[in-house]
């Protein structure tokens, strides 16, 4: 069989159990595919074709012993380079982390692996996962597969490019201000951003920063299509002691009508036409699949959200922060923090976090009438690759249209990117969000979206 790169890990891993394909004939398609592609796009930065293909023979020995593998049995699977993966540099895209080799795996990681998952190799970011772009100065620039001429997204870029291109079947990605969302959006797939306790994670060869209850970083998949991303989430989710905000919740919670609420502008964002376009497609899609959506002009307060967001996120050890983006002389690592000063300095930890008490009330009781919320990922198509450093008007029209991606994490909750379309050959698509540990909603209404059709992936990359 050839072409096994091409097909959906749900697939790809019932053809592994049932013998008809062994794990090695995946793990040697997935290597061949990036090698002839990954020059192009550069978004696997590291990889190590003797281990993956030694997983690979593990899985086989375990099916040949009458064993389960595990759900994700055989699947070839990226690994975002800011997370630890034993034996693996935690570059975090940082020169300066280039020797900060893991000794054991991160949860996400190893629940990979007791899935099944083969690890093909690890992806790009931007220097401390900051962008909406994927460049840096250890491992070069990642190349968007549909248009090299936009941003792959960000942070998790190498993720998004890798998947879309077809180099491993799901991506693993991080995402506190829409780093999985955002690249899947831009590079025409799917992203998960689940609920704040639903993955477990924790990173042993650098120092913490905290996860839940202050900034909101989580872990979650990338993938083709939103069936890939339930198995991805299934196996992603499953308990690890390291991580204090893990939470034991059903993936399924009860019944709900199949209601979605419609928000084309939330709190001023003031979306593009194309935009806007899109989400009323994906309403009319979701009606015809049996979803009653009621169109609401707002939605609770985002502005001020996404603003305490960014507080949180760059505002706690600013000046430290600043200091290790001067040391390693990033650009974009600096006209993030350098741009971003007036409003996260000085830091004030307490008010913030009674101010998100409050914002979060109104919105879990927002979502309480409204499971399901429809609105924009972005307020823009994908931007030009690098546009953030192009001049201070472009650096704030960035911030601005990513207003839904940086202030749903502030609240915990769930979000999901759903590609749609694209405008010439740039992606568009939408963002489903739900209450918190309902990413099953999330799913449920994505998977009526996707129906509707979504730009043709694994694509080969374009010049």
């Amino acid at each position: 069989m050839t072409d096994l790169w091409r097909l959906p890990a749900a697939d790809l891993a019932a053809l592994i159990k049932s013998k008809q394909v062994s794990a090695k004939e995946a793990a040697t398609a997935a290597l061949a595919r990036l090698d002839a592609v990954n020059p192009k796009i550069n978004a696997v930065i590291d990889h190590r074709p003797e281990e993956v293909l030694a997983q690979a023979d593990r899985t086989d020995a375990a099916l040949a012993r009458g064993e389960d593998p595990g759900p994700l049995a055989g699947v070839p699977v990226t690994i975002k380079v800011n997370v630890d993966q034993a034996g693996f540099a935690t570059t975090n895209g940082l020169k300066l982390q280039k020797d900060v080799i893991a000794k054991a795996n991160n949860p996400v990681v190893e629940n990979l692996v007791r899935a099944g998952a083969v690890l093909l190799g690890r992806t790009n970011t931007p220097a401390v996962s900051y962008r909406w772009f994927t460049s840096n100065l250890v491992h070069g620039d990642t190349k968007n597969p549909r248009d090299p001429s936009i941003t792959p997204g960000g942070s998790s870029g190498g993720a998004g490019s890798a998947t879309a291109a077809g180099i491993g079947h799901i991506g693993h990605g991080t995402d506190i201000a829409g780093s999985v969302r955002y690249p899947a959006y831009a590079c025409g797939i799917h992203g998960l951003r689940p609920t704040v306790g639903r993955i477990p994670a924790f990173n042993a060869a650098l120092p913490e920063r905290p996860i839940g209850p202050q900034i909101s970083a989580v872990s979650g998949p990338l993938a083709r299509t939103v069936k890939d991303l339930r198995l991805a989430l299934a196996a992603m989710s499953a308990r690890d002691v390291r991580d204090p905000w893990w939470m034991p919740v059903p993936l399924e919670g009860p019944p709900l009508p199949k209601r979605v609420a419609l928000c084309v502008d939330p709190d001023g964002l003031n979306p593009v036409p194309e935009v806007q376009a899109a989400l009323r497609d994906a309403a009319k899609r979701l009606e015809r699949a049996g979803w009653i959506v009621e169109e609401l002009k707002d939605t609770p307060p985002m502005q001020e959200a996404a603003q305490l967001q960014t507080r949180l996120w760059l505002g706690d050890g600013y000046e430290a922060q600043l200091a290790l983006a001067e040391k390693e002389g990033d650009p974009g690592a600096l006209a993030c923090l350098r741009g971003n000063r007036a409003k996260v300095h000085p830091f004030d930890l307490s008010q913030t976090l009674t101010r998100r008490a409050t914002l979060t009330r109104e919105w879990l009781m927002f979502l309480e009438q409204h499971p399901v919320l429809l609105l924009p990922v972005s307020g823009e198509l994908p931007f030009p690759d690098q546009f953030d450093r192009k001049d201070e008007a472009s650096f704030q029209r960035v911030w601005h249209a990513q207003l839904t991606q940086i202030a749903i994490p502030f609240f915990g909750l769930p979000g999901l990117t759903v590609s749609t379309g694209l405008v010439g050959r740039v992606p568009v698509g939408v963002q489903l969000v739900s209450q918190r540990f309902r990413e099953d909603l999330c799913l449920a209404a994505g998977e009526a979206i996707e129906a509707g059709g979504m730009p043709p992936s694994p694509i080969d990359p374009v010049s």
